[in-house]
């Protein structure tokens, strides 16, 4: 661990040194995000950086064209220390060393998206949108997302790469079945939350494979890549994935929390920490065992997650769950 620190710090160093040098940018522009709500405020939040990178992908395209387009998405330029404020000047945050914003706003009197601007930058204007839960909402849910919903290969490192980097927004696939499942537990009024260990760059590919599949849409919360004094690659998965639930839950104090995931990247054993770090939360557990299925590691999480008197379903698709939440679907 010493080792590993020393070469974070150092290659921590290099980068902060890299972005000094880099020719400055007068344009600079926030990509929007999906905030979320606690009961007193709204949490808007982007990402500011000197230009959004997009592509227009096209099903036919090789997977050289997909490659050469995918690595484009991860090089941005974000800009650290950008104060972002609403269009009336009354709230405002600064950007972090990664150019992300987060501003809190009372919840009273506010409707709809946020309009927000980086100050002294009128063309910079865009839209933050901000998902309240219905009043009528009976739960709220947690969704991974490779493997759980979209097709992956996340439980085999080099398949995980190989069909994440080669494909295109029109060719790679959510799962059927997830879109169903999804659909039933939303229900018209639960809220739908999406964690993942994906970063951030991914962001508005994921969005428009979502959009195709005409999934529900709800905040996303993924994965800062970039280096720390203390790490190559920010928290680990697990610490990832567990933070965002602990935020979440605090976030809708008053609903129970329905977790789907997979086997493929030890879902269960982050679940069944969750349910021990707030008892009584967790209705219920729903995890896809892809690939090879899940282990036995897999399968005594699971069982410590019952044992909590939790439901829990663990199979190859999602159709038995279907047929129980809406009939109609399955």
């Amino acid at each position: 661990m010493a080792v590993k620190g020393r070469l974070a710090r150092i290659g921590h160093s290099l980068e902060r040194g890299v972005d000094r040098f880099r020719p400055s940018r007068s344009a600079k522009v926030i990509e929007p995000y999906i905030g979320y709500a606690t009961p007193e405020t709204l949490i808007a939040r982007g990402r500011v950086l000197t230009s959004l990178r997009r592509s227009t992908p096209d099903a036919r395209q090789s997977r050289w064209v997909n490659f050469r387009q995918m690595l484009g998405l991860f090089v941005t330029h974000e800009v650290a220390d950008v104060t972002v404020c609403t269009v009336d000047g009354a709230h405002e945050a600064v950007s972090d060393a990664e150019g992300y914003v987060s501003l809190v706003l009372p919840r009273q009197g506010w409707r709809g998206p946020v309009r927000v601007r980086i100050r002294d930058v009128p063309e910079s204007e865009v839209d933050l949108p901000v998902m309240v839960p219905s009043s009528e909402a009976e739960l709220a849910v947690i969704s991974d997302i490779d493997d759980t919903l979209l097709q992956t290969g996340a439980y085999s490192l080099w398949r995980n790469l190989w069909t994440s980097l080669t494909g295109n927004a029109l060719t790679r696939r959510l799962h059927g079945d997830a879109v169903s499942l999804i659909a039933a537990l939303h229900a018209g009024r639960n809220p739908v939350f999406y964690v993942s260990s994906s970063p951030w760059n991914l962001h508005d590919f994921l969005q428009s494979i979502f959009r195709r599949a005409r999934m529900v849409e709800g905040p996303m919360f993924l994965r800062d890549y970039g280096l720390s004094e203390t790490q190559f690659i920010t928290g680990t998965h697990g610490d990832h994935k567990g933070a965002a639930i602990d935020t979440l839950m605090e976030a809708n104090p008053d609903l129970p929390f329905v977790l789907v995931g997979d086997t493929g990247q030890h879902d269960a054993e982050v679940y069944l920490q969750a349910a021990e770090r707030h008892p009584g939360r967790v209705a219920r557990v729903i995890l896809r065992a892809p690939g090879p299925g899940a282990d036995a590691s897999d399968l005594a999480y699971a069982e410590r997650i019952r044992a909590l008197g939790i439901p829990v379903f663990v199979g190859a698709d999602y159709r038995d769950v279907i047929a129980e939440l809406d009939p109609d679907q399955a």
